[in-house]
């Protein structure tokens, strides 16, 4: 392996592991959800906020996380934000309440939200184009082995321990990740380039991107993508145990296999892009994504309700999700490279703020089948169809909206 492999690879695993530190907060506790609500007296929609106060938390953070980490480097901000993110993981462990809980689960999210919108910057600082897709997918590959590990050990430490030192076990991850970052990964914004940021030149790259319509259309693409796994997220706990009867070691293996299925696809999305142009691949991603969530709704809505059928059929979804995020994620911050936090910020925002959303709408028809839940998920794949027919449907648009 080269010396710049190597360096790449080893990039990867550090970005890698600080972007699924705010994911395993939410992936680790999945299998204990029904039982936190018993043991706090809570009912599903109380749990349920738990998260819902996480994404809302985890979106609005980004947005001063991100022009923090283009004023004071990328390093800094990481580090304040583990040390907010291990405190609150400790008062997660203590909460007495579910009240107590969810206020915490917010302050762990405003934590978590440095070291979730800044490896995308560091991505953007070391390469551009084809280069950044490749570090996006190898991230993405690190990254994606928290949803097969998290809720795995999530539910061994539930059942050996209980589900108070689930929130342990994520302090000290963060602990660790902060090690990492001091040791592995060098500050890839330099002074003369943080000279040039301010809170003025935040706001004012905020209302550039914010009128920058193409960016916001990807963006979209990115933040409806995820808001329909968060769906998933919500839900799928109680839908396995209640609707199926399944433990939560197995829902635990079946979560993970929709994390095993984005490795798979998201490795190919490096050579596919360099091949046949990152808009193109994202542009037919979409489409599948879009016909498998809606031949998924369409058996539902026929009668069919088995576990194989909705576990086979999700898989090939998020699989798709390892092409379309990494990509829309590149192909929005095509040409922001001098305000790359700011632009990986307001994508973090959209995407937890789309999240929480979506999950609002969809929790009040929540009765433990699974037609909201894959209702919810069409509808998303369906809006993110329509905005890339729209944005990236003519490719000699799509390249003079690059240009």
């Amino acid at each position: 392996m080269s010396s710049s492999n190597a360096q790449l690879s080893r990039y990867a695993v550090v970005l890698g592991l600080l972007t699924a530190i705010g994911p395993s907060a939410i992936d680790m506790y999945l299998p204990a959800l029904p039982v936190i609500g018993h043991a706090l007296g809570a009912d599903p929609h109380a749990v349920q906020a738990s998260l819902m106060a996480f994404f809302i938390a985890s979106g609005a953070g980004q947005l001063v996380a991100g022009p923090l980490s283009d004023m004071f480097g990328r390093k800094r901000p990481m580090y304040a934000g583990l040390a907010v993110f291990v405190a609150a993981s400790i008062g997660c462990a203590l909460a007495p309440s579910i009240g107590v809980l969810i206020a915490f689960r917010f302050l762990q999210g405003l934590g978590a939200c440095a070291s979730m919108v800044t490896p995308r910057a560091v991505v953007r600082d070391l390469h551009a184009g084809t280069e950044a897709a490749r570090l996006m997918s190898l991230l993405i590959l690190v990254y994606s082995v928290s949803p097969i590990l998290a809720p795995l050990v999530g539910s061994f430490v539930a059942e050996m321990a209980s589900w108070r030192a689930v929130f342990w076990v994520i302090g000290v991850l963060a602990v660790l990740a902060a090690a990492m970052v001091a040791v592995l990964l060098p500050e890839t914004r330099p002074p003369a380039a943080r000279a040039q940021s301010s809170l003025r030149a935040a706001m004012a790259a905020y209302g550039a991107l914010l009128r920058d319509r193409h960016f916001l259309a990807v963006a979209s693409m990115a933040s409806i993508t995820l808001s329909g796994f968060f769906v998933y997220v919500a839900n799928s706990s109680f839908v396995m145990g209640t609707h199926y009867g399944i433990s939560p070691r197995t829902y635990a293996v079946l979560f993970s296999l929709n994390a095993v299925s984005m490795i798979a696809v998201s490795q190919a999305n490096g050579r596919l892009a360099a091949r046949f142009g990152i808009r193109r691949v994202l542009r037919t991603a979409v489409v599948a994504h879009a016909a498998v969530a809606g031949l998924l709704l369409a058996l539902t809505l026929s009668g069919v309700d088995r576990l194989g059928a909705l576990v086979g059929l999700l898989m090939v979804v998020y699989g798709l999700n390892g092409v379309i995020v990494p990509s829309a994620f590149v192909v929005a911050m095509e040409g922001h490279a001098a305000r790359a936090g700011t632009a990986s910020a307001l994508l973090g925002t959209l995407n937890f703020a789309g999240g929480a959303v979506v999950v609002a709408l969809v929790s009040p028809f929540a009765n433990g089948t699974p037609l909201p839940m894959v209702a919810g998920i069409a509808c998303c794949s369906a809006v993110v169809l329509v905005l890339a027919l729209r944005t990236l449907g003519r490719p000699r648009a799509a390249a003079m909206a690059g240009a």
